[in-house]
């Protein structure tokens, strides 16, 4: 397992709860050719690692050099392994990733949570060498910190899971983690939606009915998406006092559903600022879509490789 310069072509493939995204990325960050294919997130770890196989076989090209995986779940990207997971996809904790990954394709495999390689795209720019907090909020919560230009792993590859922090908005409900009362209880889409209907609104299926519901003036909808961005905006301005970054980013789909979510964030979140932050204001991320595939396909330049017993191109 050693990180080095590779000359090929890369695959990234990014693996979520619905659907693994697959990009072969060649020089400068250009996708050559990308592929998508529904997670099969109830079948078992084997079958998602075949999954991801064949994505990942669906954009090869001779060249091809290495796979980067960025994926759902607290993964070391020492040991190439899923060391905790929620039940979104079963049995994902405890998954040799990189070397499951590696045996069925012939190729040697980088790997680390999903947030932390999308977050890994927003240092190329004049605060690279400061301090950076990323948060995710979408079917989840996570994120990712960066020190002095470097993504922090910490223990077994734990750093940077804010939804997991402790929220008095959450308090005694349960988290997908297995505790109660965690941030991702009160602010991730599926528990703004649930809250809502927990508050007397009609159920939803999805986090957008509640925002269409919210903009024609729904009560309960109102309140739903704001609990869930105060809370959020509380957490980051703790974290803000705590690490004093020079730029705190807010990525994922619940922030794109509009003004009412944001500006409760960021009032919320300029309320917990100490003196000396008082100018610091959550942006939206630089990168787009592409973001989680090219930062895994530039996992293998600078994480550890894990090498297949036989290397050679994907049947």
């Amino acid at each position: 397992m050693t990180a080095r310069h590779l000359d090929g072509p890369v695959i990234g493939l990014d693996l979520g709860g619905t659907k693994i995204a697959a990009a072969l990325v060649g020089a400068g960050g250009t996708v050559l050719a990308r592929h998508t294919l529904p997670t099969p997130a109830t079948r078992g770890a084997g079958v998602v690692l075949d999954t991801m196989a064949e994505a990942a076989r669906a954009v090869w090209a001779p060249g091809t050099s290495a796979i980067g995986v960025a994926a759902a779940g607290v993964i070391d990207p020492v040991t190439g392994t899923v060391t905790s997971a929620t039940d979104t996809i079963r049995g994902w904790a405890g998954t040799g990733l990189a070397a499951g990954l590696a045996g069925r394709t012939g190729l040697p495999v980088a790997c680390d949570n999903d947030v932390r390689a999308a977050a890994a795209t927003e240092l190329d720019g004049p605060d690279d060498d400061g301090t950076l907090i990323y948060a995710a909020v979408g079917t989840g919560v996570g994120g990712a910190v960066a020190a002095a230009g470097r993504m922090l792993h910490g223990a077994a590859g734990i750093a940077g899971h804010l939804g997991h922090l402790p929220s008095p908005e959450a308090d005694g409900l349960p988290c997908t983690c297995g505790a109660t009362g965690h941030l991702e209880a009160i602010a991730a889409g599926p528990a703004i939606t649930a809250h809502c209907a927990r508050l007397g609104g009609r159920p939803a299926d999805r986090l957008q009915t509640v925002a269409e519901r919210a903009a024609q003036g729904d009560p309960h909808a109102t309140e739903a998406i704001t609990l869930g961005a105060r809370a959020t905006g509380r957490a980051l301005g703790g974290l803000a006092n705590t690490l004093g970054p020079h730029r705190v980013v807010v990525a994922g789909g619940v922030p794109r559903i509009g003004a009412l979510y944001w500006d409760a964030l960021c009032a919320a979140f300029a309320a917990e600022l100490m003196p000396p932050l008082r100018a610091l204001r959550p942006r939206h991320p630089r990168g787009g879509a592409d973001a989680a595939v090219l930062g895994a396909a530039a996992l293998p330049h600078t994480l550890p490789l894990h090498q297949p017993e036989t290397i050679g191109a994907p049947s």
